[in-house]
């Protein structure tokens, strides 16, 4: 469960602001990485958390007790898989030590093929114009 799940954040600094520091410098650092990679990219509550937004979800993170998450579709996650492997994961989460370095480069490339993918799907929904 995340930290302070029970309460309502209106925006990511609300939510951040109320973290341990360890978990406040992890997410502070994601944010950022995410930022870099989709600067066009919205700042949301999504689930309780914080979350981008770029034509459709992009991503979320969130602190636990014991970790960091960044969260994914599963296409994204499973896409990752190999570049993945020294961290624990699930479907769609993808969890980061306290203690740790934020893998920079990797976030930035899930953030970006991310919001490519979200790209296509939007790409494909669209109509031709009549003529």
């Amino acid at each position: 469960m995340p930290v302070r799940a029970n309460k309502r954040y209106t925006n990511a600094d609300d939510y951040l602001n109320v973290l341990p520091s360890a978990a406040r410098a992890t997410l502070e650092k994601l944010r950022q990485t995410i930022r870099k990679a989709a600067p066009e990219a919205e700042e949301v509550i999504s689930y309780g958390i914080p979350a981008f937004r770029l034509h459709g979800m992009l991503v979320w993170f969130a602190a636990f007790k014991n970790h960091c998450s960044l969260f994914a579709r599963h296409q994204v996650v499973s896409t990752f898989e190999k570049d993945l492997e020294p961290y624990e994961t699930t479907k769609s989460a993808i969890k980061f030590p306290l203690d740790g370095p934020v893998p920079v480069n990797l976030v930035t490339k899930i953030v970006k093929f991310a919001a490519e993918k979200n790209l296509e799907r939007l790409r494909s929904r669209e109509k031709p114009a009549h003529k």
